[in-house]
């Protein structure tokens, strides 16, 4: 997946958003925003943190008018936790969006850029405010790649 974020951000004539989506207090349903928070804002990329409630969001995102949209969550992709995996929205079938009951074919409607989702597989979504350590561990590389470019 680095390599897939890394082609992305080489895009230089492209606007990115990234945007953090999960509950903060669900351990690592709350990897989105945690990203979000944590990337540097340039004149190309930029972050927004909406938590659990995108659908309160699409207007300013349409309005901040991004080349690029990359959604931000935790999902069940049955692989090792702390895996993650950039796939266009367009790719993906439907099916909710993890635990915010949105379809990602439906919510790709609200949109006119390119909309991507960066998934990453959590270990712990119980109650609980701190991420588990190798889906945290994994988090930062993302920040870290993202923030040198």
């Amino acid at each position: 997946m680095p390599e897939d974020l890394k082609k992305l951000l080489r895009k230089k004539d492209k606007r990115i958003l990234f945007v953090g989506i999960g509950n903060l207090l669900k351990m690592d349903d709350g990897v989105g925003p945690y990203i979000s928070s944590n990337i540097r804002n340039t004149s190309l990329i930029s972050a927004l943190t909406v938590e659990v409630s995108l659908e309160n969001y699409i207007g300013k995102i349409n309005s901040m008018d991004p080349d690029v949209l990359v959604l931000i969550d935790c999902i069940d992709m049955k692989s090792v936790p702390g895996t993650h995996k950039l796939m266009s929205i367009s790719k993906i079938p439907d099916m909710t969006f993890n635990t915010h009951n949105i379809s990602l074919s439906r919510l790709s409607e609200f949109f006119k850029m390119q909309v991507y989702l960066l998934g990453i597989q959590p270990e712990k979504i119980n109650f609980g405010e701190n991420m588990s350590f190798i889906v945290k561990e994994e988090a930062n590389k993302i920040i870290n790649i993202i923030n040198t470019f």
